[in-house]
């Protein structure tokens, strides 16, 4: 990094040459030749980007090494104090800076943690100084730790790249380290290093001979032990507990006082009588080991430093709380216990439990070895020093594993090998249908061998008897050849005389040819000469004859061009003359409609203004007067419901009393029918006795008449003619007193239906007088709305106007101002303010560009720009524009009114749902990074206030926002996407215009959706059904398909709005709003429908509308709650109502069980209607029980004083139901870290800084 990084890393790292670091100047090489320094940097940063290292911490790895190197280079001298020490000098006070600030933490506690340690014990922590020489030591030990841990992360890191899996049961492994090592100055490494390969050789004799013996036995052959040399009484000397030299190590390590001398003065009295252990005798500290491969002495002045690892807790503590996040994950903070225990490591107990840990993985796999051997010191090819080669086969125990195969059979082929290779031996033998066996042994006997084995499947061979069976083969093979070779060489001869003799006749043939088309081809030149003779005359005489007509024609079309180009010359100098007396006037008549169009503009925009506030203080009168518009809404609506309920209660009491008139007129007049039918019976019975009579007198002889009067009889008709006369009498009164009700009745009928009909008059007047209140107040909705939009949509005082620094407008170009001497332009980029401090035409140039980005920026977010990573491009484009070109902390720029005018005139289309949707998203966006950067001039970086309630008109949130920008600013931790700054008023107001749009957004895409549900939601309450049964049965299946497909229409359309949302990245709290407000007022209507219509009120209608709630519970489910959210609950109301519609029997429920299980959430008002209008059409059940009614009676004129308890229609709640915090909650900051700007201005130059 130091030779080959950029000059920007070297001075951001504060690097120089390499001999000044004290890290790299101990060896006094600094370069290799050969060695391209440039290429491999670049190949160190390519292979990080291969296995995942990310940017930043391949930043944080090189400012770590950079440390580092730095913190090698601080030097300390004595302290004031006695066995205190500091940095040496300014250049150590440097390098102890620059350290610290690498490794972003304090420098004063660097200092400390390199110049005092603390004692920590049972009362206190006591403060201990260090020396110099301690410090330094201290110094090494902090750069050893934070080089192992970053070494430890970048092992790690790249076993994690490589895609290891931990739970395979099959791996393969390459495991290279060094060899045995024997040098004039033999350290604590070299010591490690031969006990790792003594362990290694253990395991390769134990190996080699299991294998060897293994194979033979499995093939069954006689064989013998194998002796090989055993080297465990060296492994016991180093590493055996409690007497090894590693532990004896470690325990001198822990004492406080010992030293080289002392601990080698242990291994002289431990070991004095061990035969691998020697003492030297010219030295009072070395020892010599005798190792499998050689004497090895090994020098103590190191061994005890080198086995310590301490790990210094003001380390560990200083670097755990770094500001680099890097640096703090290879740090991590101890636990108390293990903070309070030993701080002593041993380097040689954790090489060993490393060790044995291998050596476990390598007797579970199965090893195959490799030697490397080193031809020469010089590094050069083709030279072999015999010396050295051999020293190293002795030290990798190759001689011995060598003797220890020579010692068997070294050489193993299997029948099939051996009886291919060597069957030329014996051709004989591989005749007949012998086995492989036999033939094998018969080979061996044929070619005379002695000393083999033959096993199961494969022949043992001694040391040299392979090579024999090869010489032997190769005889074989010479012979054959030189066979071959004479065979090969005869055809070639025989072939190449063939060749011969066909080669000469062939140029016969071609010569006579030759000669042949020689005589032929001059009989063809002669004829051709002729031919020739008689084209070229004949060419002359044309030649003349077309140069002469060419001359003619020439001259003419000459004469005609230049009459012709003399036309055009006219007609070209005609032409121009009228052009530009055409830009002349083209150019007079738009210089005088600029001027007119500039003075109009400057009128309108003053008169705007003037018109704006006059409206505004209409809307506040309004907005005054809306209040006692509602009260007198509420009041007319309860006076509508109580007189509603006064007719229904009228109407049943007329129909109870036609009911019983006409059941007593039934009965009188059934009555009468008997007596009627009694008389006319008594009648007929006396005419018949009458003509009985007459009949015998006649009859009779004639004699003298003798009165003779049957007196009882007379007596007896007289009393019952009298009675029936009376009875008759009586009837006659009935009837007419019946007839004398029956017109009071019709009279109190009369009346009662013309106060019915008065009543049903004054409903109708105040249905039509809430009507014109509903229409008043939706008039002054719109109005307020359309002066909202004016007020968003016209530039109406521009930010400029909204100044404390009053401006004179110089001139009007598309609606803004410029200011009459303009000064240094707020929002322009630092590199333009620079550059135009000087000149005033270099200002005007500066204005000039700026004003052409902005443009640039108009131009390019007003195209769909679409998304990344799920977050809109158009929004963070924006953000990162204002951002850098500081337009927040101006006191005045335009490029505010220009995004609101370009957001104005995006949504003038409200029907377009997904372009709303699109802006809707780019606005939230926009409004959530606003929310998280902008903080108002001396404002509080946190502030913690209740939230004010939320309201309702334009120019209150407007208010509302301003107020709050100064205080509800959140604490937000500075990242590379949002950066907090210090808003000015412009910025502010900017914020809340924009609030303003998406809450404007949002109404749109809800109001459209209403609009689209309304008349499918009129649709879906089933009509009352007057036809007979038989008309219903033949048209019920078309109508109940039919009004199927209206709840399908309804589920389509919320699926079309639930695509548009997710395309567009709507954030998920505003698509939760949108559904819960339209299931709201899908529930407003359905309800609200079933109650003023008693056709819809019915047992069918109630099945129908469950069907459809079903329908939409589905969907809901679908949508998933993270759009859903709580649209469900929303239509509550009506759920309870259908349900309680299509109960059986409801006259045995109770009232207790109606209003806690069945429909809790419904009023009473609303259950009494419910129940007074339900008629089953289905299967003629009966509504609930009198009792039921007649307790919700008393109920509601006990709560008929309560306004809104005697309201049972339900409103549809039109407000925004969200706010800038639920926005600024739903997003994350994160989610804008991937988003890349729009490409278009990345090719801008002037837009390079959105690459950063």
């Amino acid at each position: 990094m130091i030779c080959a990084g950029s000059p920007e890393e070297r001075e951001k790292y504060k690097l120089g040459d390499p001999s000044t670091f004290h890290y790299l100047n101990q060896s006094n090489c600094y370069k290799i030749d050969g060695l391209d320094e440039s290429k491999e940097y670049l190949e160190t940063r390519k292979a990080m980007d291969i296995i995942g290292i990310s940017s930043e911490e391949q930043e944080a790895i090189f400012r770590i090494v950079a440390a580092i190197l730095h913190l090698g280079n601080v030097e300390f001298a004595e302290g004031d104090d006695v066995d205190s020490s500091k940095p040496k000098n300014e250049k150590s006070m440097f390098h102890l800076r620059t350290a610290a600030e690498l490794f972003m933490c304090d420098e004063k506690a660097l200092e400390d943690s390199l110049c005092k340690r603390i004692i920590v014990t049972r009362d206190e922590n006591i403060v201990k100084t260090l020396d110099a020489e301690a410090a330094k030591g201290s110094r090494d030990a902090l750069a050893k730790t934070v080089y192992s841990r970053l070494f430890d992360w970048l092992v790690t890191k790249i076993n994690n790249s490589i895609g290891q899996d931990p739970t395979s049961k099959c791996l393969i492994g390459v495991l290279d380290i060094y060899g045995f090592e024997s040098f004039k100055t033999n350290s604590f490494e070299q010591f490690c290093i031969n006990l790792t390969n003594e362990k290694l050789q253990q395991h390769f004799n134990q190996h080699v001979f299991k294998m060897e013996q293994e194979e033979y036995t499995k093939e069954e052959i006689d064989w013998s032990y194998i002796e090989f040399v055993d080297n465990q009484d060296i492994l016991d000397l180093i590493d055996k507990k409690p007497g090894g030299i590693i532990a004896l190590l470690d325990e001198a390590c822990m004492l406080p006082r010992s030293t080289h001398e002392t601990f080698a003065q242990k291994l002289y009295q431990t070991f004095k009588n061990h035969k691998r252990f020697v003492k030297p005798k010219l030295s009072r500290s070395d020892f010599t080991i005798c190792h499998y491969a050689g004497d090895v002495t090994y020098q103590t002045e190191l061994f005890l430093d080198k086995n310590k690892d301490y790990v210094i807790a003001e380390h560990q503590a200083l670097l755990g709380a770094s500001g680099c996040s890097f640096v703090s994950g290879l740090f991590p903070l101890l636990s108390d216990d293990s903070s309070k225990s030993s701080k002593f490591s041993s380097i040689g107990s954790r090489f060993k439990q490393q060790l044995q840990s291998l050596l476990e993985t390598l007797s579970s796999t199965e090893p195959h070895y490799i030697r490397c051997v080193k031809p020469n010191s010089l590094l050069k090819p083709a030279i072999f020093e015999n010396q050295n080669v051999l020293q190293q086969l002795r030290c990798g125990g190759v001689m011995e594993a060598i003797r220890i195969s020579c010692a068997g059979y070294p050489t193993r082929r299997t029948f099939l090998e051996f009886i291919d290779r060597f069957g030329i031996l014996a051709p004989d033998v591989l005749t007949g249908s012998s086995d492989e066996i036999t033939a094998v042994r018969r080979l061996l006997e044929k070619v005379d061998l002695q000393g083999y084995q033959v096993g199961k499947t494969k022949v043992f061979l001694r040391s040299g008897q392979m090579a024999e069976l090869d010489a032997r083969r190769n005889e074989v093979l010479g012979r054959s050849a030189n066979l071959i070779q004479r065979k090969v060489r005869s055809f070639l001869a025989k072939k190449s005389f063939i060749a011969l003799r066909r080669s000469a006749v062939q140029i016969q043939t071609v010569c006579r040819g030759e000669l042949a088309r020689r005589v032929y081809q001059g009989l063809r030149r002669e004829a051709a000469s002729l031919k020739i003779q008689t084209r070229y005359r004949m060419h002359n005489a044309r030649k003349a004859y077309t140069e002469l007509s060419a001359s003619a024609l020439t001259i003419q079309s000459s004469l005609r061009g230049m009459a012709a180009r003399k036309e055009i010359h006219f007609r070209r100098q005609t032409r121009a003359a009228i052009i530009i007396q055409t830009r002349c006037r083209q150019f007079l008549a738009r210089l005088d409609y600029s001027r007119t169009r500039k003075a109009a503009i400057t009128t309108q925009c003053f008169w705007r203004g003037k018109v704006a506030r006059k409206e505004l203080r209409k809307l506040k009168l309004a907005a005054r007067e809306t209040g006692a518009l509602q009260a007198a809404k509420n009041k007319l609506e309860k006076q509508v419901e109580e007189l509603t309920w006064r007719l229904q209660l009228e109407k049943r009491m007329r129909a109870d009393l036609e009911e019983s008139k006409s059941q007593e007129n039934a009965k009188l007049q059934a009555a009468l029918q008997e007596v009627q039918q009694q008389y006319k019976e008594t009648k007929d019975t006396l005419v018949k006795e009458r003509e009985a009579a007459k009949k015998v007198a006649e009859i009779a002889p004639v004699i003298k008449e003798v009165p003779v009067i049957d007196t009882e009889l007379m007596n007896k008709l007289r009393d019952e003619n009298d009675k029936l006369k009376t009875l008759v009498s009586s009837l006659e009164k009935k009837i007419d007193d019946t007839e004398k009700k029956y017109d009071e009745t019709n009279k109190i009928s009369e009346e009662r239906l013309k106060k019915a009909m008065d009543a049903e008059s004054k409903i109708d007047d105040l249905n039509m007088a809430m009507l014109r209140l509903q229409e008043k107040i939706s008039n002054m909705e719109t109005d307020e709305k359309v002066q909202r939009q004016a007020l968003l949509s016209t530039p109406v005082r521009s930010m400029s106007e909204h100044l404390s620094i009053p401006i004179v407008p110089k001139n009007l170009e598309n609606g803004y101002h410029e200011a009459e001497e303009p000064k240094e332009p707020q929002s322009a980029p630092p590199a333009l303010k620079d550059y135009g401090n000087g000149d005033p035409k270099l200002k005007k140039s500066s204005a000039e560009k700026q004003q052409e980005n902005v443009d640039a920026l108009i131009d390019c977010v007003a195209k769909n720009l679409g998304y990344c990573e799920g977050k809109p491009v158009a929004a963070f484009t924006i953000y990162k524009c204002l951002l850098h070109w500081k337009s927040f902390e101006a006191e005045k720029t335009s490029v505010f009114d220009r995004l609101i005018q370009l957001i104005g005139s995006a949504i003038e289309n409200e029907e377009d749902n997904d372009n709303l949707a699109y802006w809707l998203s780019n606005t939230s966006s926009l409004l959530f990074l606003l929310q998280r950067s902008l903080k108002a001039a001396g404002a509080p970086g946190t502030v913690s206030r209740k939230k004010p309630p939320q309201p309702t008109s334009l120019f209150g949130r407007m208010a509302q926002g301003l107020r709050s920008a100064s205080f509800a600013n959140m604490h937000v931790e500075a990242t590379d996407v949002v950066r907090q700054v210090e808003a000015k008023y412009p910025a502010l107001l900017f914020k809340q215009q924009l609030t303003a749009y998406v809450e404007k957004i949002y109404g749109i895409i809800r109001d459209n959706i209403k609009k689209e549900l309304s008349s499918l939601i009129s649709l879906c309450i089933q009509a009352p059904r007057t036809m007979k049964a038989s008309m219903l049965r033949i048209s019920g299946r078309s109508s109940g398909q039919t009004q199927s497909n209206h709840w399908q229409k309804i589920i389509e359309n919320l699926d079309i709005l639930l695509k548009i949302l997710q395309d567009n990245h709507v954030p998920p709290v505003l698509a939760q709003k949108i559904f819960t407000q339209i299931f709201s007022y899908i529930n407003v209507q359905l309800f609200n429908s079933l109650l003023l219509r008693r056709e819809c009120c019915s047992f069918s209608n109630g099945e129908y509308v469950k069907a459809g709630l079903a329908e939409l519970e589905l969907w809901c489910a679908k949508a998933t709650s993270e759009y859903a959210a709580s649209s469900w609950d929303e239509i509550r109301h009506i759920r309870q109502a259908v349900g309680f519609l299509v109960i059986f029997q409801k006259f045995r429920i109770s009232y207790d069980e109606i209003v806690h299980d069945l429909c809790p959430i419904l009023s009473v008002q609303q259950l009494y209607r419910i129940c007074t209008q339900y008629w089953d059409d289905k299967y003629n059940t009966q509504s609930v029980s009198s009792d039921v009614l007649s307790n919700m009676r008393v109920l509601m004129t006990e709560d008929s004083n309560n306004a809104e308890s005697s309201s049972f229609l339900l409103d549809d709640n039109s407000s925004i139901p969200f706010s800038v915090e639920d926005i600024t909650n739903a997003i994350q900051e994160k989610d804008f870290s991937d988003v890349k700007p729009a490409e278009e201005l990345l090719e801008n130059p002037a837009f390079q800084f959105l690459q950063d």
